[in-house]
């Protein structure tokens, strides 16, 4: 029973060595971000029906049938 002991103290000496402690936790506050948003001017988000085809694809166009 005490060669287990050894066997898990030894071990997790292997553990600390190899990887060391945790990094420390970082606050939700931490990683976000707030950012404020301005008014949309409506050029984002206007339909351009000849540039959908950069968005979309299509499996019967790309087997050419």
């Amino acid at each position: 029973m005490d060669e287990e002991l050894t066997d898990d103290a030894a071990a997790a000496a292997a553990r600390h060595v190899r990887y060391g402690k945790l990094p420390e936790r970082i606050r939700f506050e931490e990683m976000t971000e707030g950012v404020e948003a301005g008014p949309g001017d409506g050029t984002r988000a206007s339909y351009d029906p000849a540039g959908t085809w950069k968005y979309y694809s299509c499996l019967a166009l790309d087997l050419g049938l």
